[in-house]
């Protein structure tokens, strides 16, 4: 892609903050034990707090069916993405819906980028495509897809879900997916398309969101830390895009606002200040939007835990 394929969203010279939609994905590495029994309405509940909050994004996972020997560490809540977005398309009016992440290698592009450009026109022009290439063998397997050729099939599906929002009539050559005289509609609303994110924090990762995103989502923070990543990124760009603008993310540490006795592990607590102090460091490093985390032990505490965050921290970071 050129730097005139990029597309940038995040407000120049500012930090947005985003969340994942709780409920709708439930491994046992993040999951707060009260989403077991919960459900649409706490979810629709989740997605009114945290527009009315001011948060840029809210963003679902994608799996399609967990193996059984993964299900202890991952569980099999897995909401379908397109469904549960467009779910929150309809419950919400102006915050962001993203894939945080879409594995792309599951589907043909052009599924992708019919579905997006949907949800996209349905939306009022709102999606992010997040994407990324899968880690689960067994999954790849049971769906027919060579887990060996991830990393080639998301390439591929990223210059072809460009190609299809940019024309109506795409034109692509590639080796898994060659396509032309094949036309879709409705068109993405936002112009000249949705921005894509692309997931993932291995050396291979970071080169891929350098030459072909307009944002980066971590998963972990890469071997290397976060300023040499970044780093990377930055000089790949340069060297492929120019000075095309990209939308770096990092993802915050756990969070509790507040009094409320809070003894989770690895959570940070403190004043107004010293939490907005976290996100002043975050955009220091240069990340434009950052992925928020709360313990909560119930759906009125995480409402809670958004809303000061909105009203409290939101307004300092940027200062």
């Amino acid at each position: 892609m050129t730097p005139s394929d990029a597309v940038s969203i995040v407000p120049a010279g500012t930090l947005v903050c985003g969340m994942q939609l709780p409920v709708a994905a439930q491994s046992a590495t993040f999951v707060q034990p009260w989403e077991g029994a919960a459900g649409a309405a706490e979810m629709r509940r989740v997605a009114e707090v945290a527009e009315a909050a001011g948060l840029f994004y809210l963003a679902v996972s994608d799996h399609i069916a967990v193996p059984r020997a993964h299900a202890a560490a991952m569980s099999t809540v897995w909401y379908d993405a397109i469904a549960t977005l467009g779910f929150l398309a309809a419950a919400t009016r102006r915050i962001r819906l993203m894939s945080y992440v879409w594995v792309a290698p599951y589907r043909h592009p052009l599924v992708t980028a019919k579905a997006f450009a949907s949800l996209d026109a349905l939306s009022g022009g709102r999606v992010i495509l997040g994407v990324g290439a899968g880690h689960v063998e067994a999954e790849f397997a049971a769906l027919g897809i060579d887990f060996r050729r991830r990393g080639a099939l998301l390439n591929e599906s990223i210059d072809l879900v460009v190609a299809a929002w940019r024309d109506e009539y795409p034109v692509h050559d590639g080796p898994a997916f060659p396509v032309r005289d094949l036309g879709q509609q409705p068109r993405p609303l936002q112009q000249p398309r949705p921005p894509i994110w692309i997931g993932g924090s291995t050396p291979a990762a970071l080169r891929r969101v350098a030459e072909r995103g307009d944002g980066w989502l971590p998963q972990g923070v890469p071997e290397m830390g976060m300023p040499a990543a970044i780093e990377l990124i930055r000089a790949q760009r340069r060297k492929t895009r120019g000075d095309a603008r990209i939308d770096l993310g990092m993802n915050a540490p756990w969070l509790h606002i507040g009094q409320a006795a809070c003894d989770a592990p690895n959570t940070r607590t403190g004043s107004n200040a010293e939490l907005a102090e976290i996100f002043r460091a975050i955009k220091r490093l240069g990340v434009q939007h950052c992925g928020i985390r709360f313990r909560s032990r119930s759906c009125d505490e995480l409402c809670d835990q958004i809303a000061a965050f909105g009203a409290d921290i939101l307004p300092l970071i940027n200062q």
